[in-house]
Parts: structure tokens; C-alpha cells; sequence
């Protein structure tokens, strides 16, 4: 099998009738801003097969003054350029981009994911290894009579019969290998097609001679049993690629192909995804995908919004509420208006993560490459040698070619060139399925390096939600009165005493927010105040009290009338679910743990004993953190930094690595190198444990695909290796590795995991410290 998954080429001359280069405006409409004036082309390059292609193409790219930065994913057959809107004076034609690609041999076009194109894909393979299959086997029957000792004529006729049938599956079959090579080496390339392309055309023509010249023996059946196996490994290369990556092909499943748009005289208009603009109105019906992001402005209805945020619980919206493409209308129909075009959806938005996470360029990818890229010349050199080694050694030069093919084809480093990639893709599958996004391979390897980890407290350790846990006294009337003031205020702690009472209170005359103090509300002659002590108990024609903050571990509100108190409420935030047992899982794993937090020192210190972190640090501005992630990092730690909001951002940037929930306001979530979809905290200890699965397996590829090389080339080298064998060996060497990779499913899911204990193995303390 080799990592080239090279079956594309069978599709390459279709694609390249059906796709001309994109037009200038067809590529600015297909990308997206990155900021800065930066903005981000996805192109399908449908010919990129190995570590050589990917450096043909980056090189190309990156020498385009206007092009910032080019990352090729293999599996994807995708080239994400980000590119500069202008030149110093000049704004960029994105067309230059395209035309540089075809200039060094692939032709690219707009991608869009679509798992058709990988059907169609297989389909064509498995089309072809049947061809190969019984052209082999047909070619194997002939050649038992001449194994038999068939006379020279009948042998001549089989042979020549052989031939005739091995010619048109050479040319149908190992078109995948001859387009590819052709193509590198036109532009002055080489790559792993070259030599495969080599073998079976020597293999053919040496049998040929020997059919012309009476010969005795012939390799016909060799030449299409080559054929076949090779076809065989990158079939099942394919097929496994499509597994691995069936989350985001799952994904992509979840996007409707476009949308029925509503027109301003009622008319109804059904577009593809790429043609609705933002303002559009849409109409969704009960059982359907809402298909873009956007406003609800008609309608009501429950959503499964489980890729969202991971529940099952369905969630209701109506006229106002915010909906995400992806999810789905479980009871009513809405009309939904557009707020961002298909490209920017939030569904849309996990599918680049995930594709990225594939694609990422990590250490170890970086080795596959470069030893994938040395692969073609060191070959050539290794099968020349064996040549001229074996035709001097023994005069037999028929014999000697014969080495030199299965040497070409044995070592071809397939395994080498998967032992990386399809980690990657297993893994960010795997993560998937757990709630979890992930950026890069790279972030999936920094990970598994960590010994700290430092925690927000709002928002990531708590859900930023405050929860009322006591009110004295307990009275209805009295709750319904706070209810009825909270309702009239978007303060969190308001919003949570609007919740506590359904009825409707009284009727105020006339309510005023004071900001730092509170609600002040009039009833007639009377005052009614909600808010800090201070302000509630002090004189009612007072507009601002200056109340410095207590450093209590509960928030205090108070409701009190004409300057008396009615009742006292007490708030505590919601603790985040699975944050007790995600820490215990931590400090099992031997992490030092420490919470970096700008709230008051009393409530942090309250939540780090509710949540067994010893160490923490309180009222920190956003460079307070970063200072502490710098010192930690000169010090020698590896930290991970686990944040949501706006303020979280640099610290989330200047970590050795970062998450974030979903929950996260937009500039978190784009700083983190992970995104957790669930509410649960849980998210953490098990992308830690994945991304250290993820680094063993990649290691233990890399041992087995060394083991082979080192086994297999010598053998091949002493001649006791055929071109079949060859052929069978490389492909069985590359099934072990995906085999191996594919281990990862067997991780379980943060659900399925027990803690053991809660405070074993306790782990090295963070140099936090205690607030004075």
C-alpha cells in the first residue's frame, strides 16, 4: 500500500476536464478573512500523493510574495493557502495562486468537502484491482501448462496469449501509477509512483523479450499479480482513510446542500448552501437541519443541538434566539434569518478543525515528510546498485533486473509515509467523538508533553452561572418581590433571582440601575432597593455608593424596603460538571494543578477547596497570567492553560498549549488549540490521555516501519525476494501500521472512565502559592 493513497490519479484526467483553473472572483468568494488582511483559500489539489508532492507544493506557494503561509493535508488533498489581500500598493489576484500550482503540476480547484468524490474514488479502485485479479488468474492457468512442460509451440502460443491479456490491465490497472509518474517527472520531479511505475514496466518488457525470442520462462503472471496486489494495498489504504476520517465526513453529512429562501412577496426559492446570503430569511421545517447560522425571527421549535454542546437534552427556541447550523428542528418550523454566510457557520467552523487537526504539521510529521521525500533518489540508487552488483557478481543481467524491480518496489516507504498521518486522523476522530475539537497535530503532541496545567475559574472551573444557596429569610412573597426587581436588570446575579418566582411581583412605578450599586425601584411612596448592603440599607435618595467588594466566599445580595431589610441572598457559582472528577483524574496522572483567576481571593479560595487544587492565585489582570505562564515556561514547565473569556486570550496564546469550551467567547476559542464541545470538564484528562496514546502509537509506527526496511531490504538485495513478493511484503507493511493507528478507537470515552480515587497519587504542587 502506499501512502501516496495514489488511486486519484485514475480520476485526475476526469477532474481535469471537469475543473478549470477558479476565476479570480470564484476564489475571493470561496475565502474567508483570517484577519489583518489575511484571508484564507481552501484548493483541492487531486495529484498530491506523498511528503514529496507536499514539499513541491509549500515550496511553490511560499515563494508568491502575497502568499503568507500553505499547509497541505495529505488525506484531504487540500492546500490551505492564507494569503495577503495586498502587495505593498497592489491588491493580490487570488488567480495567481492557482496558476503557480499548475505551473509545477497540480491543478487545483475549489475544495469542498464531499465523501462522493472518495466513493467514486474507491469504486474506481476496486474496479481495477478486480481487472488486475482476473487477469492475473486467468494469466496463472495459461501458465500451468507451460509449468507442465508444454512443447515450444504451445508454450510460445500461451505466451503470447499471456501477453495479450496482461497488456490492456497493464494500461487500465496501472494508469494510477503512470499518470502520477508522469506528471512528477515532467516537472522535474520524482515520487514514490516513479519507481512502482518503473518496476511493473520492466517486469512486462522483460517478459515480452523473452516471448519474442523463444524464451522459456515469462513473468506475465508476476507482472499482473504485481499488479493486483498493489492495487489491493492502496484500496484498502483508501477505505481505511475514509474510516478514519469518517467523523468529519459525518459532519459534513449534517449540512444540508442548500436552503429554501424566502422571498419578500412570499415566494419560495430553494438555493444551494453557497449562494445564501446573509440577511436571507430561511425556512425550516419540524425534522430538518437548520442549514446556515442565524436569528430565529418566526416560529418556535425544540433543537437537538447535541453537536453544539453535547447533550441530548433538547433545547427551545423562538423569535430572537441565536441557532447554529447543524442542528436540528425537532418539533416546529422557523424562518430563520442568515447572520453568516455557509462558509463561516459554526458547523462549518468544526469541520476546519478537525480537517487541520489532520493536516497539522507536527515534529513527527515533519520526519515522515523529509524521509519520504529522500525516498525516491535513495531508491533509484539502492535498485541500480543492486543491477550492477548482481550482473557482475554473476553475469546473469536478466536476473539482475529482476532484483533491481523487487528491490524499487519493496522499499518503497508506504509505512513511513502513513506511520504519522492516520494517527493523527484516528486520533482527532477519536476526540470527536468525545466533544473535543482539535487544531493542530502539532497541539495533539505539545499536549502530551504537559506537566502543569493552570485553570480559569469563571466559566471553565464554574459555568459562570450563579446558583442562589440561601435566602433569609424564606419567603415566597419575599422571593417573588426579588424576582420581580431582578427581571428588570441583565446583572448575572439578578437574572438568577428573576428565575426563582413565577409570579409577576407588583407593578413598579419607576426602576433605576445604579452601576456598582444596584436596582432601585419606587411602588407609590415606597422604595424597594436590591443590591450590595451598603447601597440597600442606605438612605433612598442616595444615586451611587462607593462599596468596596467583601472578600467572602458567597455573593451577597440584599432586598430592602424604604432602607429596612426584607431578606438576605446568598450566591455561590455553578461548578462546572465533572470538574472534581476531571481534577482527581489529573492529579493521578502526577500534573501539578493551580487555578489563575481575576476574582476576589476569598472566592477563589473557596472554590480550590471545594475542588482539591491546593495552589491558586486571585485577582489577576490578563498580563498577570501571562507574566506567570513566562515564568513557569523559564522555570522549565510545560503548561497547559485551560480558559474561556476574552481576558483568557493571551494567556491561552502564550501557554505551551491551551483549551477552551465551547462556552468560550470567540477570541478564547480561536487563541486555544483545543475546543471541548461538552459541558463537562472531563474534556481535559482525556484529550491528555489520547494525545499521549496518539504519541506511543506514532512511535511505535515509526519502530515498525524501521523494522521492516531493515528486514525487508536485505532480503530483497540477496535476491530472495521476486517482484511479488516485493509487492506483497510493502503492502502488508503499510496494513500493520493503519492496523496499529487504528487502535486508538479503543480508548475510552470520557464517560466510560472511573476515577480511581480522589486524591491518589497526588501530584507535584504548582509554585502558585496562596494569596496573601
Amino acid at each position: 500500500m502506499s501512502c501516496c493513497a495514489a488511486g486519484t490519479e485514475g480520476a485526475l484526467e476526469v477532474e481535469r476536464a471537469a475543473h478549470a483553473l477558479p476565476s479570480s472572483e470564484e476564489m475571493r468568494l470561496a475565502s474567508r478573512s483570517v484577519g489583518e488582511g489575511l484571508y484564507q483559500t481552501d484548493l483541492s489539489l487531486p495529484a498530491v500523493h506523498c511528503g514529496a508532492c507536499i514539499a513541491t507544493v509549500e515550496r511553490a506557494l511560499r515563494a508568491l510574495p502575497s502568499v503568507e503561509r500553505a499547509r497541505v493535508n495529505l488525506s484531504t488533498r487540500r492546500v490551505a493557502v492564507v494569503w495577503k489581500a495586498r502587495v505593498g500598493d497592489e491588491p493580490t489576484d487570488p488567480q495567481v495562486i492557482a496558476r503557480q500550482l499548475a505551473s509545477v503540476g497540480y491543478e487545483a480547484h475549489l475544495f469542498m468537502l464531499d465523501d462522493r468524490a472518495g466513493d467514486a474514488l474507491r469504486n474506481q479502485l476496486l474496479r481495477a484491482v478486480a481487472v488486475a485479479g482476473f487477469a492475473a488468474a486467468n494469466i496463472m492457468l495459461l501458465s500451468v501448462s507451460v509449468w507442465a512442460g508444454a512443447d515450444a509451440a504451445t508454450r510460445d502460443m500461451f505466451h503470447w496469449i499471456s501477453a495479450l491479456i496482461a497488456a490492456p490491465a497493464l494500461i487500465y490497472c496501472g494508469r494510477y501509477f503512470y499518470l502520477s509518474a508522469w506528471s512528477a517527472l515532467k516537472h522535474g520531479r520524482t515520487n514514490m509512483d516513479v519507481p512502482i511505475a518503473i518496476g511493473i514496466s520492466i517486469s512486462y518488457l522483460m517478459s515480452l523479450w523473452e516471448t519474442v525470442h523463444h524464451g522459456e520462462h515469462a513473468y506475465f503472471d508476476a507482472t499482473a499479480s504485481l499488479l493486483f496486489f498493489l492495487l489491493i494495498g492502496r484500496t484498502l489504504d483508501q477505505v481505511m482513510r475514509e474510516r478514519a476520517r469518517s467523523a468529519i465526513t459525518g459532519l459534513a453529512a449534517l449540512s444540508p446542500r442548500g436552503a429554501m429562501v424566502l422571498g419578500a412577496d412570499g415566494s419560495r426559492d430553494y438555493r444551494p448552501l453557497d449562494e445564501v446570503e446573509v440577511g436571507d430569511r430561511i425556512a425550516v421545517s419540524a425534522g430538518d437541519r437548520i442549514p446556515i447560522d442565524g436569528l430565529v425571527i418566526a416560529g418556535s421549535s425544540d433543537l437537538d443541538m447535541s453537536i453544539v454542546n453535547g447533550e441530548s437534552a433538547a433545547v427551545g427556541v423562538t423569535v430572537g434566539d441565536p441557532v447554529q447550523a447543524g442542528t436540528l428542528s425537532l418539533t416546529g418550523s422557523l424562518v430563520v434569518e442568515a447572520t453568516a454566510p455557509a462558509r463561516s457557520s459554526f458547523l462549518a467552523e468544526v469541520i476546519h478543525l478537525m480537517e487541520a487537526a489532520e493536516g497539522g504539521r507536527a515534529r513527527y510529521r515533519r520526519m515522515a515528510d523529509r524521509a519520504a521525500a529522500l525516498y525516491a533518489p535513495v531508491v533509484h540508487l539502492t535498485a541500480l546498485f543492486a543491477f550492477v552488483f548482481w550482473g557482475l557478481y554473476d553475469g546473469d543481467w536478466k536476473h539482475a533486473l529482476v532484483v533491481a524491480v523487487a528491490v524499487l518496489i519493496i522499499t518503497c516507504p508506504c509505512a513511513i509515509g502513513l506511520a504519522v498521518p492516520v494517527v493523527q486522523i484516528v486520533a482527532a476522530g477519536r476526540l470527536f467523538k468525545a466533544g473535543i475539537m482539535v487544531k493542530d497535530g502539532s497541539a495533539m503532541e505539545r499536549l502530551a508533553e504537559i506537566d502543569t496545567v493552570a485553570f480559569d475559574k469563571t466559566g471553565t472551573l464554574t459555568l459562570g452561572r450563579p446558583a442562589l444557596v440561601t435566602a433569609d429569610p424564606f419567603d415566597p412573597q419575599t422571593l417573588a418581590l426579588a424576582a420581580a426587581l431582578g427581571r428588570q436588570s441583565r446583572h448575572p446575579l439578578s437574572q438568577t433571582l428573576a428565575q426563582v418566582a413565577d409570579a409577576a411581583g407588583p407593578a413598579f412605578d419607576d426602576v433605576r440601575e445604579i452601576p456598582g450599586a444596584g436596582l432601585q425601584a419606587s411602588c407609590g411612596p415606597r422604595v424597594y432597593r436590591l443590591g450590595s448592603r451598603a447601597f440597600a440599607g442606605a438612605a433612598a435618595g442616595a444615586d451611587h455608593v462607593s462599596v468596596a467588594a467583601p472578600d467572602a466566599a458567597l455573593s451577597e445580595v440584599v432586598l430592602s424596603l424604604d432602607g429596612r431589610e426584607l431578606a438576605t441572598f446568598h450566591f455561590e457559582d455553578a461548578l462546572r460538571p465533572g470538574a472534581r472528577a476531571a481534577i482527581a483524574a489529573l492529579q493521578s496522572q502526577g500534573l501539578s494543578l493551580g487555578i489563575l483567576s481575576g476574582d476576589r481571593p476569598g472566592v477563589v479560595e473557596a472554590l480550590a477547596a471545594r475542588i482539591g487544587i491546593a495552589d491558586w492565585k486571585a485577582g489577576l489582570q490578563p498580563g498577570d497570567k501571562v507574566d506567570f505562564i513566562a515564568a513557569a515556561s523559564a522555570d522549565g514547565h510545560r503548561l497547559l492553560m485551560v480558559g474561556d473569556g476574552i481576558n483568557d486570550a493571551p494567556a491561552l496564546s502564550a501557554a505551551h498549549v491551551s483549551m477552551a469550551p465551547a462556552t468560550a467567547a470567540d477570541i478564547g476559542r480561536q487563541a486555544a488549540d483545543f475546543v471541548f464541545l461538552r459541558k463537562s470538564l472531563d474534556a481535559v484528562p482525556f484529550a491528555i490521555r489520547a494525545s499521549k496514546a496518539a504519541g506511543r502509537l506514532v512511535r511505535q509506527n515509526f519502530g515498525l516501519a524501521i523494522a521492516y526496511n531493515l528486514i525487508a531490504v536485505p532480503v530483497a538485495l540477496a535476491g530472495y525476494a521476486t517482484p511479488l513478493i516485493a509487492a506483497v511484503a510493502m503492502s502488508g507493511s503499510s496494513i500493520i501500521v493503519v492496523l496499529n493507528a487504528l487502535r486508538l478507537n479503543r480508548l475510552e470515552l470520557p464517560e466510560e472512565i472511573a476515577v480511581a480515587g480522589t486524591t491518589a497519587a497526588r501530584a507535584t504542587r504548582l509554585p502558585i502559592g496562596h494569596a496573601a
